[in-house]
């Protein structure tokens, strides 16, 4: 349930999609592909979500409500599907000048695409609170929702050349 990014790389790494359920950079799926106007509303929200949690915590109200916060967001999370950008992940690795594509190395073989694309992609990790243990362990996704319906499946690996 790894993948690797490896190639013409300063620095390989490897990615564990078990883990990216507890990551701030998640995204619910259905969330990703809505216009930025309405993530700007969501970032709004959230906001207003953590004054009112420093509130709450910092009075220390009765009966505890950190834990039914907690409670309402386990259950999300076990229902929700969920996807992470790749830029931050692409970035740490330091892809080198002279890498001229990215090779997604799947089950059914290797797909190559531009950098470009890549940087411009999520992950789904997370379907309905699973991890995706049959086709995964990841799939990609364009940010622009053009392979929406059709996704790249079987991700094992991206290399670059």
């Amino acid at each position: 349930m790894i993948v690797p990014i490896t190639g013409k790389v300063t620095y390989p790494i490897t990615l564990d999609p078990t883990v990216w359920i507890f990551d701030d950079r998640k995204i619910e799926f259905e969330k990703a592909f809505e216009s930025e106007a309405s993530h700007s509303e969501e970032s709004d929200e959230l906001k207003r979500v953590s004054e009112r949690w420093d509130r709450e915590v910092s009075q220390l109200s009765k009966p505890p409500v950190n834990r039914s916060i907690k409670k309402f967001e386990r259950e999300k999370m076990l229902k929700s599907s969920y996807v992470i950008p790749l830029d931050d992940f692409l970035n740490n690795a330091e892809i080198e000048d002279e890498a001229t594509s990215a090779i997604l190395v799947t089950k059914e073989g290797d797909i190559t695409i531009p950098i470009s694309d890549l940087y411009n992609s999520y992950f789904l990790f997370s379907k309905e609170g699973k991890p995706l243990h049959a086709d995964g362990p990841v799939h990609l996704y364009y940010k622009d929702g053009s392979n929406r319906e059709n996704p790249i499946k079987h991700i094992t690996a991206v290399r670059f050349q």
